[in-house]
């Protein structure tokens, strides 16, 4: 076959006065045939999938008690899930303690407060002591008597009118009505209050960073060694149940509330968490033999469900295939 093409052209050449004019397309033919058509381009780089996150997904936990209930605010597109029940309310324990010294902080504007009352801010929030806290809370208004009219007390009622909570009211254990830590309150409200928190509606602009940053250093477990009856070590739950790809991103704030409570033989455990992407809180009540173990571990289970990806299960990114000329 080539023979032939190559006498075509000879006789071309003659035709032409005995200049051979050679077509490129002929030449390339000649110099490596076998290789025509094999040229390629390198295949565009994959983009990067986003770092893991949590979004909303399915949470099966094998609970035994009387009350669970979640919820997870994205903080970037608005979206609110959780459990059917997200909307029922529970005791809030020390997890209200991060709006009673967001409250405090917010009145003062831009002045400084007193040194005591800033260390007492700080130990409301890291140790969760409550001593600390009652001291802040009587500073902005707080009373443990029963309201008149049967409502919130002022403390509660700016957390509802500040932060947009809808199921947020009054303990209603007799004889409690008006202590703070038997504020009644749902999963999607403690993730609002943790939105609240991270925009800084809550604490204002001057102090929402230092408040943050109380969050993120809440310390001690739950060993008997950490906790105390006027305190106790905080840091446990949700963040347990974070990946390294997670934390290593930012801070992240947290406070939990515990306490076994004899009126109904409960421990009664809340975990929030809060960064700038998601809010997410865990609320429990179940028998104390359980111990306070078992909450945490229920917080760290939810949290671990809705990381997005899965640890091992990283987004598989296809890849383009090479083209060819």
């Amino acid at each position: 076959m080539r023979s032939r093409v190559t006498m075509v052209l000879a006789v071309t050449a003659v035709l032409l006065g005995g200049v051979m004019l050679v077509p490129t397309a002929y030449a390339r033919l000649s110099a490596g045939g076998a290789n025509a058509g094999q040229e390629s381009v390198a295949a565009p780089p994959p983009t990067p999938p986003p770092p893991p996150t949590l979004a909303a997904g399915k949470v099966s936990v094998n609970f035994k008690g009387e009350f669970f209930s979640w919820a997870l605010l994205d903080r970037e597109t608005g979206e609110l899930s959780g459990s059917k029940n997200m909307a029922a309310t529970s005791s809030t324990e020390s997890m209200l303690k991060v709006w009673i010294v967001a409250d405090y902080l917010r009145r003062l504007g831009d002045k400084e407060p007193p040194a005591a009352m800033k260390k007492a801010a700080s130990l409301a929030i890291r140790d969760s002591d409550d001593d600390a806290t009652n001291r802040i809370y009587s500073a902005i208004g707080g009373s443990y008597r029963v309201p008149a009219d049967g409502q919130p007390g002022p403390v509660i009622k700016r957390a509802i009118s500040t932060c947009d909570l809808t199921d947020t009211k009054r303990g209603n254990v007799k004889g409690y009505e008006g202590w703070w830590s038997f504020t009644r309150m749902s999963p999607r409200d403690a993730v609002r209050l943790g939105d609240c928190i991270a925009d800084g509606t809550a604490a204002g602009p001057k102090w929402t960073k230092w408040l943050l940053s109380e969050m993120s250093k809440v310390r001690g477990s739950t060993a008997t060694k950490d906790q105390n009856p006027r305190s106790g070590g905080g840091r446990w739950g949700i963040i347990d149940g974070l990946p390294e790809s997670i934390t290593s991103q930012g801070p992240i704030g947290i406070k939990n509330g515990w306490t076994p409570l004899n009126y109904d033989g409960n421990w009664h455990v809340n975990c929030l968490a809060v960064t700038e992407k998601w809010s997410l809180a865990v609320m429990l009540r179940y028998p104390q033999r359980s111990g306070l173990d078992y909450g945490s571990d229920v917080c760290a289970s939810v949290a671990s469900q809705l990381v997005t990806p899965q640890p091992g299960g990283a987004l598989k990114v296809p890849q383009q295939p090479i083209g060819k000329l």
